[in-house]
């Protein structure tokens, strides 16, 4: 697959002009959610039609973690309307709707296309990300619920071409909100950093994009825009990152956790972050990956010299420092099950990229430390 192209949005969107007419496309699926008319995009998209003879067709039919059937209308709305290009403005969800809508487009209608093997088409397809977190706009997969279960859609087909960075579309994010997605793309680059599907190109990746948040941190979150433009930037190559090694036991065990106290997705993953670097940097004799005890050793070196941090002890203080800096608010155990709830959550599919041996038990004692039992 080609390099992935990077355009950075300019005050009348002339970079995007630019690439339409490139494409020369004549009609757009716009899939977004109902913000983006609280955006300046949005009135680009109005009035796109007019001044350049583009059509653009809306699909906003879905909600944050999106089912399958409103992809299925996805896809109809775009055979229907032969649209030429696709375009997902949006966070994870939006994406990964238009990211399922590319895969699907060109398959069997008459038959669920989650049986089906994926054919890779040439649907020409842009992402324009409005949080600096999810790094969706850089990976092979896409989340959508069948039947109120989570399917796991692959293929590099489906990664964008083209991704627009418009510093614009943070203004507007609530600050929790910030915080959150910023520390997504955090725990993605120090797990991508040592999971046991690292490869060289990753770790840079993963290097680069600790570096670029905790460099960016003050900006963006004083919301100038070289701040904003920074931090999508750096969470697009955490995105990289990922899409090489799949997320470890920090995503595991934070899903559940976020349903379950109603938190963030990124501020779930942050806590779980924090008690799984100490703990596995304290039990390396049982790393399961095949590199071995000492290249684990390596890795969290490398991973607190990106930190800016001269050895590791000080960099999980550093990244704890962080989480009380950010001021999120503590989460404490509600009920005597919770903890049984959350360690049977776990998938175990994750935990195999993980690079230390984790099996019920050791969940359960990470789960109490984080919920401070």
């Amino acid at each position: 697959m080609a390099e992935q192209r990077i355009l950075y949005a300019k005050e009348n969107y002339s970079e995007l002009d630019g690439f339409l007419a490139e494409s020369n496309v004549k009609k757009i699926l716009l899939v977004c959610d109902n913000a983006i008319r609280f955006l300046k995009i949005d009135d680009y998209f109005n009035d796109l039609e007019a001044y350049s003879g583009i059509k653009v067709v809306r699909f906003t039919d879905f909600m944050p973690n999106p089912q399958y059937e409103s992809v299925v209308k996805g896809v109809e709305l775009f055979r229907l309307e032969s649209c030429d290009m696709i375009i997902a403005v949006g966070g994870g969800s939006a994406i990964d709707v238009a990211k399922c809508i590319k895969l699907y487009s060109n398959m069997d209608s008459s038959r669920n296309y989650l049986t089906q093997e994926i054919v890779p088409n040439n649907i020409d397809f842009l992402a324009v990300p409005t949080t600096a977190g999810t790094g969706s706009e850089a990976t092979r997969y896409a989340v959508i619920y069948y039947n109120g279960e989570k399917q796991s859609v692959a293929d590099k087909s489906c990664i964008p071409p083209a991704v627009l960075m418009d510093s614009s579309v943070l203004k507007t994010l609530p600050l929790y909100q910030k915080k959150s997605t910023m520390m997504d793309a955090l725990c993605h680059a120090i797990e991508s950093f040592w999971s046991v599907n690292s490869t060289e190109e990753s770790e840079q990746y993963s290097e680069q994009a600790i570096k670029m948040i905790l460099a960016n941190k003050d900006t963006y979150l004083n919301n100038t825009d070289y701040g904003n433009e920074n931090m999508l930037k750096a969470a697009n190559i955490a995105g990289k990152a990922i899409n090489i090694t799949q997320t470890t036991a920090g995503h595991a065990m934070c899903y559940k956790l976020t349903s379950l106290y109603g938190i963030a997705h990124g501020h779930a993953a942050a806590l779980c972050v924090s008690e799984l670097f100490p703990y596995m940097f304290e039990h390396t004799e049982d790393t399961v990956d095949p590199r071995g005890k000492k290249y684990l050793e390596s890795t969290f070196e490398k991973i607190a010299k990106a930190f800016s941090c001269s050895n590791v002890n000080d960099a999980i203080i550093k990244y704890q420092k962080l989480l009380r800096w950010l001021d999120f608010e503590a989460v404490s155990i509600k009920t005597a099950d919770d903890i049984s709830i959350l360690k049977t959550s776990v998938n175990p599919t994750r935990l195999k990229n993980n690079p230390v041996r984790l099996d019920q038990a050791q969940i359960e004692i990470l789960y109490t430390r984080i919920l401070h039992v």
